[in-house]
């Protein structure tokens, strides 16, 4: 099997697990809060992360780090799991799954403007056309179709899941400039988040957790969403001999999303999330599309 099917493979996966998660939130957020779901699934990938880089050979990196790297790690984590996945969350918990994943997903263009100030990104006509359309799919989602009412169903709810892409999109700014092994440094963000994540869920909402159904999901959550599908989504890019090719494969993930969250959640699915999901994707695609082209264009060149 060649490197760029294997990388399609672990793509692939990764897609396909990424396109459970919505629902293992609403699932989970039936009987526990956004904090008690976030300390179950942060535990449950602290433990996944490690047992990945005990098989992997990889532990010994946990303990070669220099004291400005795992101060770092707390600083990161703080950010990631502690601040975003409690927003996000939170979002979860007052919105119905099919508008607060779409929304989640503009986390991508967020990243392309904050690039800017930033990185030193120049901001490009594409840029700002792919937003005008993003957010204009997000505005169809967000009022439910009654787009000239501008009547949001929950304004707060639509504020933390756009607050999150901007948390998020932050994060992965000060990842450029990170130096760690990628998967040490997602376990050490997490390990270093649990005791702060712990003392938060004990002086809000306590840490009994009876409904196991619900805690059946957050383990889901941390295992799969947190912990393998970041490591599978690594091995894709790894494997890859065109990235634009896999990357592509996220654009199915929100569409197959959907069907899990009819299906299982039994939310009937609004005419106008499908309106606004193909806006929202569209504009990626747009927006990738032109990058992907300027890439094999220097290519070329070279």
């Amino acid at each position: 099997m060649t490197n760029q099917k294997q990388a399609m493979l672990f793509g692939l996966g990764t897609v396909l697990l990424w396109s459970t998660v919505a629902t293992a939130f609403k699932l989970a957020l039936r009987d526990l809060a956004p904090v008690q779901l976030l300390l179950i699934a942060c535990a449950s990938s602290v433990l996944v992360l490690g047992v990945i880089l005990l098989v992997q050979g990889r532990w010994h990196l946990v303990f070669k780090l220099r004291k400005r790297q795992y101060l770092q790690s707390f600083g990161m984590g703080l950010i990631n799991p502690c601040l975003y996945y409690l927003v996000l969350f939170a979002a979860f918990d007052r919105l119905p799954a099919q508008e607060a994943q779409p929304l989640n997903y503009t986390w991508a263009l967020v990243l392309t403007y904050l690039s800017v100030p930033f990185l030193g990104h120049k901001l490009r006509r594409v840029d700002i056309v792919a937003g005008l359309i993003c957010y204009a799919g997000v505005v169809v989602i967000a009022t439910r179709g009654a787009v000239t009412s501008l009547s949001f169903s929950n304004p707060l709810g639509v504020g933390l899941a756009l607050g999150s892409t901007v948390i998020w999109a932050s994060y992965w700014i000060l990842a450029t400039r990170d130096q760690r092994d990628p998967v040490v440094g997602l376990f050490l963000n997490f390990l270093f988040a649990l005791p702060v994540i712990a003392l938060i869920c004990a002086l809000t909402e306590g840490i009994q957790f009876r409904p196991m159904a619900s805690v059946g999901a957050a383990v889901y959550v941390g295992a799969f969403e947190m912990g393998i599908a970041f490591v599978l989504w690594s091995y894709a890019m790894k494997k890859a001999e065109n990235t634009s090719k896999v990357s592509n494969l996220i654009f199915i993930s929100p569409f197959l999303s959907l069907v899990f969250i009819y299906f299982i959640l039994g939310e009937e699915i609004l005419p106008s999330t499908y309106i606004g999901l193909v806006m929202i994707m569209g504009g990626l695609w747009l927006q990738q599309r032109k990058v992907s082209a300027q890439k094999q264009r220097l290519v070329h060149e070279s």
